[in-house]
């Protein structure tokens, strides 16, 4: 199946923090350690990490890229105490003609997206013209990300059959089969990633990037984060209001949110995401949910999901697609309308026998590469998500329970929802952050974007962020898709460019078609 470029991009660089099919870590909480060491102590342990410098290099491959390493300690508390990690950062440096305005930092989201290869890959040279000009643009893996100190959980054979696991269970048997799948995976996280599991929080990628912000020179942060990156972003500016520069987070959540409420919400979302889909699909002679209605297209595909249960369809290699992978296949798709084309055609080919389409959008979903590697970002995230919030649900039968709200959200997609949305019950770490309302009080304007029907970060999000960052200006794409920016609306990126040049944001309420 023929995945462009920009589709590519959407569905790899910019995930939200949907828990589809996460499983956490069962095994010993990272250890305590003693006593506390002085205020004084910490500051001036944490003064040698602001004062490093970077040894800058060629990045493998060229293109113009240089890479670096900074160091940061694995524990803000007790920077001193010798336990180190390396962070992976990138950038390309402004190219002109004009004044170079500082550096950008970039982050897709994910959690669990790769900056580096976001940077490398689009942003670096998909950026418009006009900002590439004036800034240097940086990018850094969040630590337990990619090339920074990745989390790592299982072999790429065990993932293939952790990604097959059934979601929606109708027996005893398969509850306790995809419990046990969860176990499974959690063993492996324990023993495959340690100490670093209670150390990958958003608080703490967020003080990391301030560190960075430091030794490049920066006076004050200049950022642009996507999905996930809004969470990150908000909350260094929380963290640091005094340091916020021009803030860009487009596609946001709602920190204020519990787990629950939070997947109850990405389960509308792709339910909206899907209706939009279906009607355009059904306007066409060739459409394989029907030509006649949403409630029919949406009756087609349960009932092909339901089939596929009972009987997985063949894809030209081993593996199979049943219910779990073609339902992932398609809330990839569902991630970028730029992708309707080739889903019509994957559920046209998987309804009459061949699943190889949707198998490889659920691929690009799971980062798993032709030769049956996986990227780690289905490790990170759970590690990121279970840490930065309390489970959604902490036994099958508050599962059960939920059913009912999950399916009104989505008769779809509903029941895999909630069910994947048990994955933090199994966590090694306890969790250390908990749903608050994030204020960011004296920085300077922000902006908060959001698109009206995306599946991921619902809109209702960003303008929850919006009301609660004090300085925030909300602007609205209505539209289809995952995010905004550079994603082809003249009028939301010309507001965009506008702030991170000039600094002056879009008036108030904007409004982008």
């Amino acid at each position: 199946m023929d995945i462009s470029r920009s589709t590519l991009r959407a569905i790899g660089a910019a995930f939200a923090a949907v828990a589809l099919l996460l499983a956490g870590c069962t095994s010993g909480a990272a250890s305590p350690r003693t006593a506390s060491p002085t205020k004084a102590a910490t500051r001036a342990a944490l003064a040698a990490y602001y004062e490093q410098k970077l040894s800058w290099h060629e990045c493998r491959g060229g293109a113009g890229f240089e890479c670096a390493t900074l160091k940061a300690p694995l524990d803000y508390a007790r920077p001193d105490d010798g336990h180190d990690l390396k962070l992976a950062v990138s950038r390309k440096k402004a190219s002109g003609p004009g004044k170079r305005l500082g550096s950008l930092m970039v982050n897709p989201g994910g959690p669990g997206g790769s900056a580096i290869d976001y940077l490398q890959s689009y942003a670096g040279i998909g950026y418009p013209a006009r900002v590439r000009a004036r800034y240097d643009l940086v990018a850094m893996d969040p630590r337990g990300v990619a090339a920074s100190e990745p989390i790592t959980c299982l072999g790429d054979k065990q993932m293939d059959a952790f990604t097959q696991t059934d979601q929606t269970p109708d027996a005893p048997a398969e509850t306790r089969s995809l419990v046990a799948s969860y176990q499974k995976f959690a063993r492996g996280c324990a023993a495959r990633s340690g100490e670093i599991l209670g150390h990958v929080s958003t608080v703490e990628a967020a003080r990391d990037m301030d560190l960075l912000r430091e030794v490049l020179g920066d006076r004050k942060l200049t950022y642009v984060g996507a999905s996930y990156g809004t969470f990150l972003g908000a909350t260094y500016a929380d963290l640091f209001p005094r340091r916020v520069g021009r803030l860009v987070l487009d596609g946001a959540l709602d920190p204020a949110l519990a787990s629950e409420q939070i997947n109850r919400d990405q389960t509308a979302g792709f339910e909206t995401a899907f209706t939009a889909f279906a009607k355009d699909c059904v306007r066409r002679a060739s459409c394989p949910l029907g030509t006649r209605d949403v409630p029919q297209a949406r009756e087609r595909l349960t009932a092909f999901f339901t089939r596929l249960d009972a009987h997985p369809v063949r894809t030209g290699e081993p593996r199979r697609l049943g219910e779990s992978l073609a339902t992932t296949g398609v809330l990839a798709a569902l991630y970028d309308e730029g992708a309707w084309p080739q889903l019509r055609t994957a559920l046209r080919s998987a309804m009459r026998g061949d699943g190889s389409g949707l198998l490889t959008l659920a691929d690009l979903y799971y980062e798993r590469d032709g030769d049956g590697s996986y990227a780690n970002l289905m490790y990170a995230n759970p590690a990121v998500n279970c840490l930065d919030l309390p489970p959604a649900f902490r036994t099958p039968a508050d599962v059960r329970k939920s059913l009912p709200a999950f399916q009104k959200a989505s008769p779809v997609f509903g029941k895999a929802l909630a069910w994947s949305a048990l994955n933090c019950a199994y966590w090694p770490v306890r969790p250390t952050g908990t749903p608050h309302p994030l204020h960011a009080k004296g920085a300077a304007p922000i902006v908060v974007v959001g698109t009206t029907r995306d599946p991921a970060t619902p809109y209702t999000w960003a303008r929850s962020l919006a009301s609660q960052l004090t300085s925030a200006t909300l602007l609205t794409y209505n539209g289809d898709g995952h995010t905004a920016y550079g994603r082809g609306s003249a009028c939301i990126d010309t507001a965009i460019d506008t702030y991170l040049l000039t600094g002056t944001p879009p008036p108030s309420g904007k409004r982008c078609n």
